[in-house]
């Protein structure tokens, strides 16, 4: 089947004195519109009024005005999806992006040797410059231009770490990606705090996993966490949004690089399917405590799946979701299938009735991918043995040598003698 997709291109802009200028004086007032529209959707305003009023306000270009607005209500409209959980601001005092529609807020020039760009920052006052960026991003950009099969779409014009930023949005119209009723092999995929587990299977046995390691995203957003709260707790508010920044930077530029890694291992494979939990049954599941709900609630679990599908359907590779329930709770083993919340402690998984240890992330990818199999109507395989579990730590030289399942249903040998799974 076929699908437009979408990729991301960063340049850097090199504009001359007068247009940074022209360009921060843009993102003030960007930011400006963001509050504005954040404080009258708090307020109850329709927000069609909102978009009218703004669009006649602002001091920006309509194209841009028309796009900030609508990136504020987005914010508002997810808000209200994820039960009133993580209200936007509607005093950030930090620079807001300028967002603007191919040869409309802004344009794109081809000549022999580089790609020239024109920026409508304010109404007549455009900036122009030469985009600067790898042979790689520029070769693909020049191709968008020229190519029917290629169109370029929304901008978003910034200035991240004191350099000034274009980054442009280009679809594939017409991308084949695989009908998921021919495939026959299913990738589970489990998503945590500190690492993705994953699990394929096929209709005749399981066919290998791994679970691969990010500690350092969760490590970061707690220690940015405890930094926000320190600040606030002594006056110091003013820092919190450049935090924020900051952290969203890292978890940013972290999950691109695990996405990555995910979609190469998923590759591997012939005609696979990727399938993930449905996230916004398995927010609506989570209540654990104040502490806890924050920590869950503001994973980034939908923007590592966003990633990985998007990644994955360059490559033909499509993507599903199963229903969430029970999958970390259930033993994996066909011949047990024992369901209770004694099974799992942390990441270790040990069934309460066939005795049987596992990685607990690894043990709900298999689930995940069994689900995954049962919704295709394939047949699912009766496990009977599980292999040992790989870990692929992403700040280390390769795999861990040793596995972390060592039970006598896996395959392979134990470690050092002991059968057991580590923390």
């Amino acid at each position: 089947m076929q699908k437009s997709l979408t990729k991301t291109l960063v340049f850097q802009l090199q504009p001359d004195e007068s247009g940074q200028q022209l360009l921060d004086d843009a993102f003030l007032e960007a930011r400006r519109v963001y509050n504005e529209t954040i404080r009258r959707a708090k307020n109850g305003d329709r927000w069609d009024k909102i978009r009218k009023d703004l669009e006649s306000d602002a001091d920006l270009v309509n194209n841009t005005t028309q796009l900030v607005v609508q990136k504020s209500l987005e914010a508002m409209e997810n808000y209200y999806e994820y039960d009133d959980y993580n209200q936007p601001s509607h005093t950030t005092d930090s620079a807001y992006p300028l967002r603007s529609n191919y040869e409309e807020g802004y344009n794109l020039f081809l000549e022999d040797d580089c790609i020239r760009y024109r920026i409508s920052a304010k109404p007549y006052n455009p900036v122009k410059g030469t985009l600067c960026g790898s042979p790689d991003a520029l070769e693909q950009l020049r191709h968008a231009i020229q190519s029917d099969a290629w169109r370029v779409g929304t901008a978003e014009a910034m200035r991240r770490n004191e350099k000034y930023e274009l980054h442009i949005n280009i679809t594939h119209t017409e991308a084949d990606i695989q009908d998921k009723e021919d495939l026959r092999m299913v990738v589970g995929v489990d998503i945590n705090e500190d690492c993705v587990a994953l699990a394929a299977l096929h209709e005749d046995d399981i066919v290998d996993s791994v679970v691969i390691d990010f500690p350092e995203i969760k490590e970061e957003r707690h220690r940015y966490f405890t930094m926000r709260k320190r600040m606030q707790n002594n006056g110091k508010s003013s820092f919190d949004r450049a935090f924020e920044q900051q952290e969203e930077r890292f978890v940013h530029d972290q999950l691109h690089k695990v996405s990555r890694q995910v979609v190469e291992w998923v590759s591997q494979f012939e005609k696979p399917v990727i399938v993930f939990e449905d996230l916004k049954e398995m927010r609506n599941s989570i209540d654990y405590g104040t502490r806890m709900n924050r920590r869950l609630h503001s994973l980034p679990f939908r923007k590592l799946r966003e990633f990985i599908t998007y990644k994955a359907a360059f490559q033909g590779v499509p993507s599903d979701k199963i229903n969430p329930e029970y999958t970390s709770q259930a033993c994996s083993l066909t011949e047990c299938e024992q369901t209770t919340r004694a099974n799992r402690n942390k990441k270790r998984f040990k069934c309460v009735d066939c005795g049987r240890q596992d990685h607990a992330d690894r043990n709900a990818a298999i689930n995940i991918a069994k689900k995954g199999l049962a919704t295709l109507d394939r047949n699912v395989p009766a496990l009977k043995t599980l292999p040992n579990v790989r870990k692929l730590r992403r700040q280390a030289s390769g795999c861990v040598t040793q596995p972390t399942v060592t039970h006598d249903t896996a395959r392979g040998h134990h470690a050092d003698g002991v059968a057991g799974v580590s923390e």
